[in-house]
């Protein structure tokens, strides 16, 4: 087992620490002064959480790392769908921008529903097809492409068996929030998984993060919850984790950075990485010219398994040797 003693935590720390603004708030940053080959990139995330921070902060280093000038103007919609908007509309009205990138679906799905007239990639989106981003995962043709975080190879139905054993998992719980639609893609997803398995997914719907806990509750009788990466209860993470352990009821997520925060494990993609992918293509259109409808969105498929010992444990689970062999070790500290 390999451990990543606060590795996660850390990048996370400073991606929050950079970007924590109040409400549709924007701050200009420069990693270096933009000059005459300087370019201004505008970057609207939905919400400030630890998975959503680290692709931005993923995409802000690989620039860097690539010596690109660039002038940044962020801002967070603090998981508001009309802040999306207004964001979309002050970015469309502002002619220097040469470049935005939309973290998240909904953000995604406001930018391309303003912007025509230049280049917008998104990150973080599920299935930007059913999105209505692109029409197709191949080049699209517009001023659109990106990266997603659609992560068919995470198999969380098969992980929580191979954990709990497969007489222990008859029922898993879905928590998700109705305004997302990458959660309902990754509600279907998991049906398809758990019924050759013998598992029911029973699904609860929050219209927002004040329902979290009641959402939660509404799980009681499942043998283990699954979170996928909705924005809407990942922000809220700890309130989910908090009823899980309550219960005894294992809470099992899509990401590394769920997993610090208290779930007992997931095989999931590095989001820090996925970040990094989209600075390559933000490199591509910038400074090699590629026009972004030449460029697939790009579907991120690394998995790696992570595993919280401690927050297993409160969940009174254990983990097995067969699966700490080739796993991550993060930690809730």
């Amino acid at each position: 087992m390999r451990i990543r003693s606060h590795a996660v935590g850390l990048v996370a720390a400073a991606a929050i620490a950079a970007l924590t603004l109040s409400a549709c708030g924007t701050k200009d940053e420069k990693d270096e002064p933009a000059g005459d080959d300087g370019y201004q990139i505008a970057i609207t995330q939905f919400l400030a959480h630890p998975s959503l921070d680290l692709i931005t902060q993923g995409f802000k280093d690989g620039l860097k790392d690539k010596g690109v000038k660039v002038e940044y103007t962020y801002d967070d919609a603090q998981g508001d769908q009309a802040n999306t908007t207004t964001i979309a509309g002050k970015y469309a009205a502002d002619p220097d921008l040469d470049l935005i990138l939309a973290v998240a679906t909904p953000s995604a799905q406001a930018v391309v529903n303003k912007i025509e007239d230049r280049p917008v990639l998104f990150a973080g989106v599920t299935d930007p097809v059913d999105a209505g981003l692109v029409p197709s995962w191949e080049p699209s043709g517009t001023n659109v492409t990106g990266t997603s975080d659609l992560n068919p190879e995470g198999h969380p139905a098969a992980l929580m068996q191979e954990i709990m054993g497969k007489d222990n998992v008859k029922t898993i719980g879905f928590l998700y929030s109705l305004g997302e639609k990458n959660s309902v893609v990754q509600l279907d997803l998991l049906r398809k998984e758990a019924e050759p398995l013998g598992i029911t997914v029973k699904e609860s719907g929050i219209a927002n993060s004040s329902e979290l806990t009641a959402g939660a509750q509404a799980l009681a009788d499942v043998d283990a919850i699954f979170v996928g990466t909705d924005n809407t209860v990942v922000g809220g993470i700890e309130q989910v984790v908090a009823f899980g352990q309550e219960n005894k009821i294992p809470l099992f997520v899509a990401d590394s950075s769920s997993v610090e925060r208290g779930g007992a494990a997931a095989r999931g993609i590095d989001y820090y990485e996925l970040g990094k992918r989209a600075a390559d293509q933000a490199y591509d259109i910038l400074v090699k010219g590629t026009k972004p409808g030449k460029i697939a969105s790009l579907q991120v498929t690394d998995t790696e398994v992570i595993v919280n010992l401690p927050a297993a444990e409160a969940y009174g689970l254990t983990i097995p040797d067969s699966v700490l062999a080739d796993a991550v070790e993060v930690s809730t500290d």
